[in-house]
Order: structure tokens, then sequence, then C-alpha cells
């Protein structure tokens, strides 16, 4: 396992830009500085290399594209997909102006009922792709970042075919995040 830092976070503006390197080109996402648990998060978890080489585990076209479980790492563990994570969840930072716009990221979490408190999971997270569809999820998920560029990428990764699971056929990964310095 790779113990060196992609980057040093201690380096970072408040509201960080990234550059999410994936299969199908590269999403560049700001996160938001009035989310700092989630932001941090984030940051802790790329720059230790917590996100290489994770599938969109979960695509559904005109909704959200989903990623950030570690376990899909291995297809071993193919049975397993979206409910991995790092072992922790983080308190709900849902602020009234983030919306679930094209774009937007947002912390997956479990449903209401095991979850009253809306707390995210530790590292899995979504890309909005139709807002229209994800008007109902605002003030329910923390909204932690917006696309700056690479909205083509997220069309294209909502477009692959899907199984009955909405797993895409053909695999779509995060090869890396990279802060744009």
């Amino acid at each position: 396992m790779d113990t060196t830092l992609a980057f040093d976070p201690s380096l970072l503006p408040e509201e960080p830009v990234f550059e999410i390197h994936t299969t199908e080109g590269t999403i560049t996402v700001m996160l938001y500085a009035d989310t700092p648990l989630h932001r941090d998060n984030f940051i802790k978890l790329a720059s230790g290399h917590f996100y290489d080489n994770v599938l969109f585990h979960r695509v559904i076209y005109n909704f959200m594209i989903q990623t950030g479980d570690p376990l899909t790492k291995d297809s071993a563990n193919e049975a397993e997909y979206g409910t991995g994570g790092p072992g922790y969840t983080i308190p709900a930072e849902i602020v009234a102006t983030h919306t679930h716009k094209k774009g937007a990221l947002a912390a997956a979490r479990l449903g209401d009922t095991a979850n009253p408190r809306k707390e995210s999971s530790g590292s899995q997270f979504y890309i909005v792709h139709n807002p229209e569809t994800c008007v109902h999820l605002d003030g329910e998920y923390t909204v932690f970042g917006e696309t700056l560029d690479g909205f083509d990428v997220i069309d294209r990764i909502a477009s692959l075919r899907t199984d009955a699971y909405d797993r895409p056929l053909k695999e779509a990964r995060i090869i890396s995040i990279t802060p744009v310095i």
C-alpha cells in the first residue's frame, strides 16, 4: 500500500479545486468552505490515494453517477459494491444554498430509517447528472462541492449502459484525484 501523500493538504486554499482523473476524462471540481468536515475528509482521502482506482459503481442516467467505494478496487467484491467505506460516517452539513444542480458533489448516505441524522458516508459521493430529477434530494444530503469543468465527462459516464443493479457494463474508474494549485 502506498503511504506517501499524493499532495500536501496544508498547501490548499479554503475552497480547493481538484481534477478527478477518470477513465472517461477529467472532471474539475471545487469544494465548498462552508462544509468543512466533508471538504477536509475528501482532501484527506484524496491525498492518501484512497480514491485511486475506484469504480463508478452506481450510474443512473438522467440522475447521478456514484463512486468512492474502496471495495470496487477488486472485482471479487462485486456482491458488496456500494457498501464499502473507511469505517466512519461524517455528520451532516446541509447548507440550504447548496442545491443539487448539474455537477454538484454530494455525499452518499444510508436512508432516513437507518440514519435519521442524515450522516454521510465516509467516502462515497455522487455527482449530479440532471438537477430536475435530483431536486427532491435538496436539504436531505450534504452537497459539498460543484463541477467547474468536465460536464461532458459526467454525461459520458451517465450514458454508460448498466445492468439491473445500475452498474455500468463498461468500467469507469477514478484514476487519481489531484489538486489544481
